[in-house]
């Protein structure tokens, strides 16, 4: 079986959608040797991460070569690369990241993961030009596909009610988290990696793009009379502004650590060592910070509804995050009584979500297809 991927994320992107590119590709080629994996990129990358792919004889690249895809690779991305599909004989191809090329090939089966809609559940927070093109590649996915991957029954669940796509067509299939997060650090390491970013020895953790959707806003007045620093990791965003005018109008500023472009080898010593990981988002489409917080051995405390129980399980803590009284009782709760029972049961129920299952249940739907 030759199967194509489009991995400009696994070139080119150092987080969820890089990651969860990298982690499949990885995992597919270690357990089915027998298969030939053919990565289509606009451009290689001096990226490490992308590294592994020199180790395994069964995955190759492939460039855009005519002038024309060169100088213009997204029309190549999107128009043009079904012609490459054709000439290197690809049997399937998987879009990891919520889009395929043109498809006018019917002998070839195509896959699309499609790994959340919050642009048209959240349109506000994304530029009118950005929805227009999102909504284009998505649906096209969606519609010309034979099979469309979905990270979570909620995303499921969006691609019904927003594109009117078969239940049958849709497969939900659960990711993991990165392998790094799966280990517990020797309590030296883990030290001194928070003492290289100068973290006191107790605080919550918060993780994620520091925008609107992910409400930190609603943590810092939670934990506003909770004696505890909180470290926030994310990349910052206009609604930055808004979380610093909180954390000085609450006279937190000694009390929030912010923390951004954190080597990724740091990430699990820093979860390791916070006392409880806080995710108040309005809405995602998986939360994969709620996996490496699981596997961290840290209790969770995230937001009613939507797909968070689907992701925490059901021992991690829910709560309605604009209910600053629920929110900072459940926090105390936490602080003050042993977790030790939560943490083991959550740890117990994230092992599903492995990198093994993950690929087992991909390469069933390939097999499927081509059987």
């Amino acid at each position: 079986m030759r199967i194509g991927f489009d991995a400009k994320r696994a070139y080119h992107n150092n987080t969820g959608l890089g990651n969860y590119s990298r982690d499949l590709i990885k995992g597919l080629a270690d357990n089915y040797r027998e298969d030939e994996y053919i990565l289509f990129t606009p451009k290689h990358s001096n990226n490490p991460r992308i590294a592994f792919t020199n180790y395994f004889p069964n995955i190759s690249s492939r460039l855009p070569k005519s002038f024309l895809d060169k100088r213009f690779k997204s029309y190549w991305r999107t128009m043009n690369m079904e012609k490459d599909l054709i000439l290197n004989k690809i049997d399937l191809f998987h879009g990891l990241s919520q889009e395929i090329p043109r498809r006018r090939n019917h002998k070839i089966k195509y896959v699309v993961t499609i790994h959340d809609l919050i642009f048209l559940r959240f349109p506000e927070t994304y530029k009118r030009v950005d929805r227009i093109i999102y909504n284009k590649k998505f649906k096209y996915a969606s519609d010309n596909s034979d099979k469309i991957i979905a990270i979570s029954k909620q995303t499921k669940s969006d691609l019904i009610d927003f594109y009117n796509i078969d239940p049958e067509k849709i497969k939900v299939v659960y990711q993991s988290c990165h392998e790094q997060f799966k280990e517990i650090l020797p309590q030296d390491e883990g030290i001194a990696i928070r003492e290289k970013y100068q973290l006191p020895s107790n605080y919550l953790l918060s993780v994620g793009t520091i925008e609107k959707r992910k409400n930190l806003v609603a943590l810092l007045e939670a934990a506003s009379n909770i004696d505890i620093p909180i470290v926030v990791i994310g990349n910052r965003t206009a609604y930055f502004q808004e979380v610093s005018q909180k954390v000085a109008q609450l006279n937190m500023k000694k009390r929030v650590i912010f923390l951004s472009n954190i080597p990724f080898k740091d990430l699990p010593g820093i979860y390791q060592g916070a006392q409880a990981f806080c995710y108040p988002s309005v809405f995602e489409g998986f939360g994969i910070p709620i996996i490496e917080a699981l596997y961290s051995k840290i209790p969770v405390i995230t937001t009613k509804g939507g797909v968070f129980a689907e992701t925490g399980g059901a021992n991690s803590i829910y709560v309605d995050p604009y209910n600053k009284e629920e929110f900072e009782n459940q926090i105390n709760q936490v602080l003050s009584s042993d977790q030790s029972q939560r943490v083991k049961k959550g740890y117990d129920f994230v092992k599903k979500f492995s990198t093994e299952n993950h690929v087992k249940e991909i390469k069933s739907i390939y097999n499927e297809l081509l059987k």
